[in-house]
């Protein structure tokens, strides 16, 4: 059980499967990236973005929001000890909580903060892109029109104006955390957001913890008029593992 507690590197298998996820990944273009500061989650991050062919050189941001659960006193010890100490207690070990741990509802106070601060970042973002284009709407009245320059300096259709105009914006954000953080993660957005799954999701595998470098996917949707409404959120895929077919006995 590693938990805060035990921050110790990836090992080999670690490393073979965080490069595994990497090629996986390696055609998306991330807009933000954002890791949990423990080093293992460092390492699967910097793996990952050294196989993209986007994002090698995009900001990495590390946020203690998004560590591991605190397992106290059971951190350091084999998983078998945890089970004991919960079988004592009358408890299924994965509610349980060892002395000095965190509670679950603990653990979802962080994802839950941590998710409001994403949805914030991307409004906020929207409403500079929607001054920035209005801004360069009022710059071009009376110029052909061709085409505006985006953040890089490159051309953009006027087609695609309005889009930003409205507050549109498309955010595609990495996410790296840890296993039973994740599983809190998704009942948060299941419980409490009625999130839609896929119509394949087993129960298994919505209460089952994530494989190392397990991928879930989701589409969240933010509605801006006089009010932020809650996001819609839909689950496009839970715990993906395909990319470690590959390894062998690993």
């Amino acid at each position: 059980m590693q938990g805060q507690g035990v921050d110790e590197p990836l090992s080999d298998t670690g490393f073979k499967q965080a490069n595994a996820a990497g090629m996986y990944l390696r055609h998306i273009k991330f807009t933000h990236v954002f890791t949990s500061d423990l080093i293992r989650a460092k390492q699967t991050t910097a793996s990952i973005l050294k196989n993209s062919q986007y994002c090698k050189e995009i900001p990495v941001k590390c946020d203690p929001r998004l560590r591991e659960r605190k397992y106290g006193v059971a951190e350091g010890r084999p998983l078998s000890d945890l089970k004991a100490m919960a079988k004592e207690a009358g408890e299924p070990y994965p509610s349980f909580t060892p002395a000095g741990g965190e509670t679950l509802d603990e653990v979802k106070a962080r994802v839950k903060d941590f998710f409001e601060y994403l949805c914030s970042l991307v409004i906020q973002e929207a409403g500079l892109e929607k001054q920035e284009t209005e801004e360069n709407a009022e710059m071009a009245e009376g110029s052909p029109p061709t085409s505006l320059p985006n953040h890089h300096g490159e051309p953009k259709s006027d087609s695609n104006s309005e889009g930003a105009a409205g507050g549109r914006l498309v955010a595609n954000i990495l996410v790296v955390s840890h296993g039973a953080y994740m599983r809190n993660w998704i009942g948060y957005f299941i419980s409490d957001l009625q999130c839609s799954l896929p119509a394949t999701s087993t129960k298994a595998e919505l209460s089952s913890v994530t494989p190392n470098t397990g991928i879930c996917r989701f589409i969240v949707k933010l509605e801006m008029g006089d009010h932020v409404l809650p996001p819609k959120i839909r689950c496009l895929s839970l715990n993906r593992s395909d990319h470690l077919r590959d390894m062998g006995d690993s």
